[in-house]
């Protein structure tokens, strides 16, 4: 039924198209989703392998498996955001890092899409680190710069930034890279393969930082939220 509410009891790919491989995120147990499209037989006798969701924590749309959904999903009457306040995110703000920093001890390479883990792509990283303390920010990077209180544009201005801020990266037309700030000049986050670390990695914001990764962000940096 287009509109019901379902929460997922299993983790499961969530998929950019209504074919192919294409991943634009993952799921984890117990999250939610709106069901938006007619899932009902497309034509006589067939019926979809895929259908289209609206991910309830974050507001994103993505394509989800029917087959991984059979006897995996729960229908709810309805489900509402829990609202904390500043003073209880930033209590959390630790616990967000130090998910981070223990990610990063794991075996892990960049996945464009992943935020179930090992494997994460940037704002799958971001979000995930946040979300596993209660906290949820928009799945994409550019949603997240678009979300967050706009700080300083520039590393020579970081005076003000806290750990747990969020650094943005791209070119002047769009954000396509987030890192979470950690403190003392350093950030972390998962990079791909080309100008990165092929996973999660941690660089500096300083000039005195020559290693290829950090130099190439210091080029690209937008801003701090």
């Amino acid at each position: 039924e287009i509109g019901s509410c379902w929460e997922i009891q299993t983790a499961v790919n969530g998929y950019a198209r209504k074919t192919g491989d294409s991943l634009a995120t993952q799921v984890s147990r117990g999250r939610h989703f709106q069901l938006i499209d007619d899932h009902r037989k497309e034509e006589v006798g067939v019926f979809p392998k895929r259908i289209r969701v609206r991910l309830l924590e974050d507001e994103y749309y993505c394509w989800l498996d029917l087959s991984a959904l059979i006897g995996q999903a729960i229908k709810k009457e309805y489900w509402q955001p829990q609202l904390l306040s500043k003073k209880e995110i930033q209590a959390r703000l630790p616990f967000v890092l130090n998910w981070v920093s223990d990610a990063a001890e794991n075996s892990n390479t960049y996945l464009w899409g992943g935020t179930l883990g090992p494997d994460f792509d940037c704002s799958g990283l971001v979000q995930s680190a946040f979300a596993s303390q209660g906290i949820w920010l928009p799945r994409d990077a550019y949603q997240q710069e678009r979300f967050c209180t706009p700080l300083t544009a520039s590393f020579a201005d970081h005076q003000d930034w806290l750990p747990g801020d969020l650094l943005f990266f791209g070119p002047a037309s769009r954000c396509t890279h987030v890192a979470l700030y950690r403190g003392a000049g350093l950030y972390w986050h998962s990079s791909g393969l080309d100008h990165g670390h092929n996973g999660i990695g941690c660089d500096g914001i300083h000039f005195q930082e020559l290693n290829p990764v950090a130099s190439y962000y210091r080029d690209q940096f937008r801003g701090a939220g």
